[in-house]
């Protein structure tokens, strides 16, 4: 790998040289780090593209698809086959020239192509896991000021650093960690949860989801996934935490300006709501076969709605909220014109009818 000291080091694992940014772009302003790119590319993948996957399991069912013919088979694979497909799609985009290495290796050159992807999978599982892990110890102590009352404190306080007393333990975290549909303000619901008699799994979604954490039964996408709560935890993981108060002014750049990110996934919205769960509960260490908090379940489930073609209308909607109107202000689908009667748009027209006579003169 490219931090091994080995060879020349401005090539990545597939040997090709590596794509430094343009130099005509304002970059993010993070000093460069020895961490290997695909550790770096890991991170990101983890929080925008898929929490859970098995990397090694991605990699050789891609590289077996694509060597069938890949996109041109896609009619014939399963819902489930051509989501794993997407993401390996954009797994490849991490690695310049990784797929055009595979595809073109010869039978001499296996062994070595299954050490490459092996070494690629491990660096992948490592900016993953790191990524998760800084994000949950990130937002320990964060969300106790997001969830506490301008200008009040909690009672019993909740330290920032201790995370016995929260969950049903505590009325606060009990309340946003109910689920969606049962009453916190009734005591024997409340007690239920609080000494285990109602389980909750992580297909039951909790009211912090919601819109002023309000559940309407009767129309249940109501307010969902737009919360200020979630808000703030997709600001502090993606922008930069100062910016969960106020526009970025941090040192150093976000998450989401680092990778080039300018508008939400459907992914990053359930890893968010994964983190400020967690973070939420009273569990002291993340995993993902932890059946109390079950958040391989929770993240699982709401991939499973957003990416639900017959949701697409709302799921539209609900990306459009979080992009226009929360994160990426300066998001758009459509072309930017010129503003009317300025500077620029006067420009374009006399070149527009500079042209316009040009070719007639021309033709004539």
């Amino acid at each position: 790998m490219s931090n091994s000291g080995e060879g020349d080091s401005s090539r990545t694992a597939t040997g090709q040289k590596r794509i430094y940014p343009s130099a005509l772009e304002l970059g993010p302003r993070k000093k460069p780090t020895t961490q290997d790119p695909l550790v770096h590319h890991g991170r990101h993948f983890g929080r925008a593209v898929h929490a859970f996957c098995n990397v090694p399991t991605l990699l050789t069912n891609g590289i077996v698809l694509l060597s069938e013919g890949g996109s041109d088979t896609l009619e014939s694979l399963t819902v489930d086959e051509r989501k794993e497909f997407a993401a390996f799609r954009e797994l490849l985009r991490a690695v310049p020239g990784l797929e055009s290495r595979l595809l073109a290796s010869s039978k001499e050159e296996v062994v070595e192509i299954g050490e490459l992807v092996s070494s690629i999978c491990s660096q992948i599982q490592k900016g993953i896991n790191g990524a998760r892990a800084d994000n949950t110890k990130g937002m320990k102590g964060a969300i106790i000021d997001w969830i506490t009352p301008k200008g009040q404190s909690l009672s019993p306080h909740i330290p920032r650093n201790v995370k016995s007393g929260r969950g049903f333990n505590h009325e606060r975290t009990g309340a946003l960690l109910c689920p969606a549909g049962l009453d916190w303000t009734n005591i024997q619901t409340r007690t239920k949860l609080m000494n285990g008699e109602i389980q909750v799994p992580g297909d039951q979604w909790p009211v912090f989801l919601y819109a002023d954490y309000s559940h309407d039964p009767e129309d249940p996408w109501n307010g969902l996934l737009r919360s200020g709560l979630l808000v703030s935890a997709y600001k502090h993981i993606f922008t930069s935490p100062c910016s969960v108060d106020q526009e970025p002014k941090a040192t150093r750049s976000g998450n989401a300006r680092i990778h080039g990110m300018r508008c939400v996934t459907k992914a990053s919205i359930a890893y968010v709501a994964m983190q400020t769960r967690f973070s939420l509960t009273s569990a002291q260490v993340f995993s993902r076969t932890d059946l109390i908090t079950d958040s391989e379940r929770f993240y699982s489930s709401i991939m499973e709605l957003l990416d639900d073609p017959d949701e697409s209308d709302e799921v539209d909607q609900l990306i459009t909220w979080w992009n226009s109107r929360q994160i990426f202000p300066l998001y758009t689908t459509t072309e930017r014109l010129p503003s009317k009667n300025s500077a620029l748009a006067r420009i374009c027209q006399k070149r527009a009818a500079y042209k316009e006579l040009h070719d007639t003169h021309r033709d004539s």
